[in-house]
């Protein structure tokens, strides 16, 4: 049974008191994923994320030819143990000129980046494609920073995005003379060096530092916070820590999804005061995510910044923000501007759906404390929100536009704020298939919300409530 296209959350009426496990995180294992095939034998990664995204770079990663076994986990549903067997660098299968090897990456940013440069490292043609937003998203940093390898990158509509043909060593490349071909050879002992800039996604440096090694690459990263993104620590830290050789890999929870139930409890305190806790189980500590520090952002500063302070969980501060003492400004928002949705203003859009007022640029008088005026700063990428008094009449109804992130902030929200509905709740199933399931369990393992269909007003059964 699927989720139904129109959701409603019913506001908790009690206080909660639970831990919650949350799957893998996506971005350690689709990392993960390109390192184990690129290891020296066999690799098990434990505790890794069964999502759309995953699947995706599972099945392209199979159809490249790599053997890969999936089993489930017996502690997190949306978890499974994966078995890559690593082949030190080879890329077994590969297409033509007249017939690239197909690969679809969906809306997955992490496949679409981190395959883009790890099919170079094949002895063929590689066509990769995607959804129209994914077709949207930036690819031009990353494609250029190729080229300079000396690889050739078709984008098949001139823009340096996808659909985009890769041509990988020893590939005969259709824009050459006859004859004449693209290659690597065996990797010469000279490394080739790219500049790579980050300014729009960290996921271009990643991608190529992944397969510097075994493509003998010196990668160069610029670009703004170019020496301390938390993305690129990440990747470098992971191949740092990774077993090269064979071995087993332990996937950390996913703290941008952890997010949200620490949210919950935060939002439930501020209703039923000191008679509820909601935690997350085996919450990470390793500095491996720059969501971890989430927690301690729940009184929310003055100043929120994307690019220092947290990463996709800086939307689910958004939704805490109209509850602070103060007006939080959130900034340096542009990059979330491109990524599955224009994040920004999907959520700008949806607290004043919700019944919220993003700020004016002054703070309002203890005299008309209700005087607020919706405000966006898109000159610096900037949103002030804090403080607004609740609509008499928001329409409450939420377009996630196909966005994970955007469709969970607001399930959290509906917890508190009543008559909150969602469209397409199910495109959770990008990270995180049963989050609406675990809103629904029963505590200690859920927080016993109800979730209806919208349309009918019927309560969702715990199937009905998996996002597949």
């Amino acid at each position: 049974m699927a989720l139904p296209e129109l959701i409603e959350i019913v506001p908790l009426d009690k206080p909660v008191r639970a831990e919650i496990t949350v799957p893998g995180s996506k971005s350690i294992t689709n990392r993960a994923l390109i390192l184990a095939a690129l290891a020296d034998g066999e690799v098990t990664l434990t505790g890794a994320l069964w999502s759309e995204d995953t699947q995706i770079m599972v099945e392209c990663l199979q159809k490249l030819g790599f053997e890969i076994r999936v089993e489930n986990d017996p502690e997190e549903y949306c978890n499974r143990t994966i078995t890559v067997k690593g082949l030190g660098g080879k890329i077994p299968n590969a297409g033509t000129i007249d017939k690239p090897l197909e690969l679809f990456v969906g809306n997955a940013g992490t496949a679409a980046r981190f395959l883009s440069a790890f099919v170079c490292l094949g002895h063929g043609v590689y066509r990769l494609s995607g959804v129209p937003r994914m077709h949207e998203r930036p690819q031009a940093a990353l494609f250029q920073a190729l080229r300079e390898l000396g690889y050739h990158v078709e984008s098949e509509n001139g823009n340096d995005k996808l659909p985009v043909k890769i041509f990988g060593r020893d590939a005969v490349s259709a824009s050459q003379n006859a004859g004449e071909k693209i290659r690597d050879g065996d990797t010469p002992s000279v490394p080739k060096k790219c500049r790579v800039s980050i300014e729009e996604s960290s996921q271009f440096a990643s991608a190529l530092l992944l397969c510097a090694k075994v493509g003998n690459w010196k990668v160069e990263v610029v670009g703004e916070n170019a020496e301390e993104s938390p993305y690129v620590a990440m990747t470098l830290k992971l191949m740092e820590a990774f077993p090269k050789n064979g071995g087993t890999f332990q996937i950390e929870p996913d703290a941008s999804s952890g997010s949200y139930y620490w949210a919950a409890n935060f939002l439930q305190l501020s209703t039923f005061a000191l008679n509820g806790d909601i935690s997350v189980k085996h919450w990470p500590n390793y500095q491996c995510q720059c969501d971890e520090g989430f927690p301690n952002y729940l009184n929310l500063p003055e100043i929120v910044s994307r690019l220092r302070d947290l990463g996709d969980s800086i939307l689910t501060a958004f939704i805490l923000a109209p509850f602070s003492e103060r007006p939080v400004i959130f900034s340096d928002l542009g990059r979330i501007r491109i990524q599955e949705s224009d994040r920004m203003e999907a959520m700008f859009e949806g607290l004043i759906h919700s019944g919220f007022a993003p700020l004016s640029g002054v703070a309002p008088s203890q005299n008309n404390p209700g005087d607020y005026k919706p405000f966006v700063l898109p000159a610096d990428n900037s949103l002030k929100i804090g403080g607004s008094p609740i609509s008499n009449n928001p329409k409450n109804l939420i377009d996630p536009r196909d966005d994970h992130r955007i469709a969970m902030c607001f399930a959290i929200l509906g917890l508190k704020v009543p008559g909150i509905k969602i469209k397409n709740p199910a495109c959770v199933k990008k990270t995180f298939p049963n989050f609406f399931q675990k809103l629904a369990a029963q505590p200690p393992h859920g927080l016993g919300a109800t979730i209806l269909d919208a349309k009918s007003g019927r309560k969702l059964t715990h199937e009905e409530l998996f996002a597949d």
